[in-house]
């Protein structure tokens, strides 16, 4: 075996090197060196953009969008598209981003069977875990439409509601990205829960054109887990309304919000028809 150098040099590295370990060490003890995803929300500006109906076809450009901007999102997946699409789901997890249940097919949770409910809570949790390997604590039922059947539901599956505080209307506006925007510079605030729907190419726009925004002012995007924290299963968080107006949002210079290639916006991915429950509609757009 090779004689270490004995030279105070060689001592003074070791040295050095011992040190930085104990720095970082005490540092994440104490909390005074974070991870980049790891924020604090109760001392900086948090919100959580939520996207609802996917995974479809402009998921991955978001993922893309997310990432080159250091955000979290967190993505309210419908079980059947993800069995048809399980890939896409994988790839929102291994971005980062967290994943939680929109439900097997969509329905109206509280106009269907109530005997129907548990089902099609579990056969989306069923979906997602085959396909990323994460079983959600979060649902959000189709349209907010919720009752106590549901969170009841919900509750035996271990899994809270997450509704929202803040509904721009993308799905209405779709191609109006001004008036969506418009929507989110007077609703949102800090600790805002923002819905959202990723099947819409023209949702991907408007994110990708008002990060900058909300960056510019002082915002940290982080999925709802990071910005509410644990949730009791059963509990019900946010409304099906929109928030009381903000105005918290300052504008920035139109040369720093990025351009968009002048083209046509692709038509959305709708949801898939309901199999499971004969005359059942969709819980609508949301």
């Amino acid at each position: 075996m090779p004689k270490l150098p004995d030279s105070q040099a060689w001592r003074w590295t070791v040295i050095g090197v011992v040190a930085a370990v104990v720095v970082v060490v005490v540092g994440a003890l104490t909390g005074h060196i974070r991870r980049a995803d790891d924020v604090d929300c109760t001392r900086v500006k948090c919100v959580a953009l939520t996207f609802d109906d996917g995974p479809g076809p402009f998921t991955d450009r978001l993922l893309q969008i997310l990432k080159d901007n250091d955000a979290k999102a967190t993505f309210f997946l419908i079980g059947n598209k993800v069995a048809a699409n399980p890939d896409g789901a994988k790839r929102i997890v291994d971005a980062g981003m967290e994943v939680a249940n929109h439900t097997w097919e969509h329905a109206n949770m509280t106009t269907i069977p109530p005997e129907l409910i548990p089902s099609q809570l579990s056969k989306a949790n069923d979906a997602i875990k085959s396909a990323t390997g994460v079983t959600p604590t979060l649902y959000r039922p189709a349209g907010g439409l919720s009752n106590d059947a549901v969170r009841h539901a919900a509750k035996q599956l271990g899994m809270a509601e997450i509704l929202w505080d803040v509904i721009p209307f993308d799905w209405i506006n779709d191609s109006d990205l001004a008036a969506t925007t418009y929507m989110l510079k007077t609703q949102i605030r800090p600790g805002s829960v923002v819905l959202f729907h990723d099947t819409y190419s023209s949702t991907v726009d408007v994110v990708y054109q008002f990060i900058p925004v909300l960056k510019a002012n002082g915002y940290h995007l982080v999925t709802v887990s990071q910005l509410l924290g644990p949730r009791e299963p059963g509990s019900s968080y946010g409304g099906r309304e929109n928030g009381p107006p903000a105005n918290d949002i300052r504008d920035i210079p139109p040369a720093d919000i990025p351009t968009l290639p002048n083209t046509p916006s692709p038509k959305p991915m709708p949801n898939f028809p309901i199999t499971d429950i004969p005359g059942q509609n969709s819980g609508g757009p949301q």
